[in-house]
């Protein structure tokens, strides 16, 4: 939840999340196809909370949740409810644009979501104060660092690696680009997309969404355990096959 690219390409999108958490937190259970009263969601669920960070719908829609608004806060005790289940609130919806926009958010800890909504790519913050909504063009490759763990010099360098990335790339696959979420750095570990700090804190997970006219694929690679999933979703069909 905590890094996340987005890469469009000439025939399908490539979204790709990083999760950093800490190492104390339990191991999260591999994707699986839930209904909701929307329709079918995949997502990844946390082993405590039950709630997720990255998911995709069978209407279509992705989305990812970063840690954090526009700037890094203190934490307040008590939230009303926690960011990966207000997550999940928004995301059952056709329009998960609208119903960030309409729901409340009051006691909420702030966060930001990055949202494929039919072929629109949108960037909806909340700053625990206020809500903001960006539109953003869907043709142009962008990456996003959460602002609770890497401030803005590091968010600029890691910019700077990913543009770097790209231009060194005459096709790329969905696996280069989870790839580049493993590997990409300067040697400085507490800042590299695969990061770890103090034996705390670390990234625990990498999760590449691929998506065509009629298809999206989930990858997910638990660094932890080592382990790979890859979900086919067929969009037009409303399938799940694992």
């Amino acid at each position: 939840m905590c890094t996340v690219t987005f890469l469009p390409l000439s025939d399908r999108i490539l979204i790709t999340s990083s999760r950093d958490e800490k190492t104390s937190r339990e191991v999260a259970e591999l994707p699986e196809a839930v209904e909701f009263k929307s329709g079918k969601i995949l997502y990844p669920r946390d082993g405590k909370a039950g709630d997720t960070w990255i998911a995709m719908h069978n209407n279509g829609n992705v989305m990812v949740l970063l840690n954090g608004g526009f700037k890094a806060h203190v934490p307040m005790p008590a939230y009303r409810k926690s960011r990966g289940l207000i997550f999940l609130d928004i995301f059952d919806s056709a329009y998960p644009v609208n119903f960030f926009q309409s729901i409340d958010l009051s006691s909420i800890e702030s966060f930001t979501l990055v949202i494929l909504q039919h072929d629109q790519l949108f960037e909806c913050r909340w700053d625990g104060a206020e809500k903001y909504i960006t539109p953003l063009p869907v043709d142009v490759p962008r990456i996003w660092s959460s602002v609770t763990l890497y401030d803005e010099p590091v968010r600029m360098k890691r910019k700077q690696w990913f543009e770097k990335w790209l231009n060194k790339k005459q096709f790329i696959t969905a696996e280069q680009v989870i790839s580049f979420h493993e590997f990409a750095g300067d040697g400085d570990e507490r800042n590299s997309l695969r990061m770890s700090r103090d034996g705390l804190l670390h990234t625990v997970s990498i999760t590449g969404i691929e998506i065509t006219q009629d298809k999206a694929v989930m990858r997910y690679k638990d660094l932890h355990g080592g382990l790979l999933s890859v979900n086919e979703w067929f969009i037009a069909s409303n399938m799940i096959c694992v």
